[in-house]
């Protein structure tokens, strides 16, 4: 006998001709459809359980705490001319229709854009695409407002650049009446910003607005508060990224109840050089904020799997948000 023979059930059994060996086989066999379900019943669960993600709500509105933005699609690298080249050329409507539909197999179920795509997501949604629209806008933008909530956008959002140019102009109140143009709309209504101290100020005036978006590096400062800050000021000038701004925000993101949703956590790309650096963006940003909270991430898919990859770490650092 092989050594293998004893474990086999095949063996000849002494005194019954066999009829041990071929009852036990019967049995053996008869549990095959079982154990077959309950195979590919735990594959169908792992299947299910990545394709899915932690959601908040804005308003009415499930969102997964991984939403898709815009930058990449419209060309806006916020790191060189070359980089914003490439994603121009990369990014045919055609392609973004491919990355958003990745992006609802991962579980993502929120684009987040300007109304400058929205026709374009129409075409994605009549086409059989799944996927929800929110928007940034401004006073300037406000007439399209109707059409967004009678096309299927779940929020709108003050443009963050406008809302922090009105709070050092000391006007930050204005925004006060885009958010009722907003609701006047049927939509839920959110404030986009860079700074911190936005957050504040506009919690303290007890405003009536569904959520915000939160840049967590305060990318926009002059010259004379990066010399007032720093004792200098970095070349290029442009967009100076500092490591000690992301606490500051999910500070002011921890400070509020009302969901937040973080982006730019990449730095607009300068922390994709390493996988261990992206990782730590993704867990830095979950650990920090709210149950509630989630992240606008860009996504450009040329050379990998970004989509995946990033619903992934969604789903492995979640649990680390804290609650409300």
């Amino acid at each position: 006998m092989t050594p293998w023979a004893s474990h086999s059930g095949w063996e000849r059994r002494e005194g019954d001709g066999g009829k041990t060996a071929r009852r036990d086989f019967l049995k053996a066999t008869a549990a095959i459809p079982a154990a077959w379900t309950a195979a590919t019943a735990l594959g169908e669960a792992a299947k299910a359980e990545e394709t899915t993600l932690p959601q908040t709500r804005i308003g009415p509105h499930a969102i997964s705490r991984l939403v898709c933005g815009a930058n990449p699609f419209n060309a806006g690298s916020h790191l060189s001319t070359f980089v914003n080249r490439q994603m121009r050329e990369y990014y045919t409507p055609e392609q973004i229709c491919k990355t958003l539909r990745r992006c609802e197999e991962v579980g993502i179920n929120t684009w987040q854009s300007g109304s400058r795509n929205f026709d374009l997501y129409r075409q994605f949604v009549d086409s059989g695409g799944k996927m929800q629209f929110l928007s940034i806008e401004s006073a300037r933008t406000a007439a399209i407002l109707p059409k967004l909530a009678k096309g299927g956008c779940v929020g709108v959002a003050h443009h963050g650049e406008v809302t922090d140019q009105l709070f050092k102009q000391g006007k930050l109140d204005e925004v006060a009446d885009f958010l009722k143009r907003v609701h006047d709309a049927g939509l839920p209504a959110g404030i986009s910003t860079h700074m911190p101290a936005v957050v504040d100020a506009v919690e303290s005036k007890g405003w009536e607005l569904e959520y915000y978006m939160t840049c967590v590096y305060e990318r926009h400062r002059s010259r004379e508060e990066l010399r007032k800050l720093l004792g200098h000021v970095p070349i290029p000038v442009g967009e100076v990224y500092l490591e000690s701004d992301p606490p500051r925000m999910y500070q002011a993101m921890r400070n509020t109840r009302r969901p937040c949703l973080a982006f730019k956590i990449l730095a607009a790309g300068r922390l994709s050089e390493r996988a261990d650096w992206v990782e730590q963006a993704f867990r830095q940003a979950l650990e920090s904020t709210k149950a509630i909270d989630g992240i606008i991430i860009g996504i450009y898919d040329r050379y990998n799997d970004q989509a995946a990859e990033d619903a992934a770490f969604v789903r492995r650092y979640a649990s680390l948000s804290r609650p409300v």
